[in-house]
């Protein structure tokens, strides 16, 4: 199944500039990031708590985002 990050791709730019600095405030590396915004590796439930979190998202429009 595929989803798409756009709408969160978008926030991270909104609040971090790059995904560099989101990648690096979510201590994971760039390259796991890109695979997760593309669709090759799945979201952890952890990961999106945090992500949340660090982006200011609220649980209630995760579906939204993720």
């Amino acid at each position: 199944m595929s989803f798409n990050y756009s709408k969160l791709q978008g926030r991270i730019k909104e609040k971090f500039g790059t995904q560099s600095a989101f990648a690096s405030a979510m201590k994971m590396s760039e390259r796991n990031l890109s695979m997760k915004l593309n669709n090759k590796l799945p979201w952890k439930q952890t990961e999106i708590l945090k992500a949340g979190d660090i982006l200011d998202i609220h649980a209630k429009e995760f579906h939204l985002y993720f």
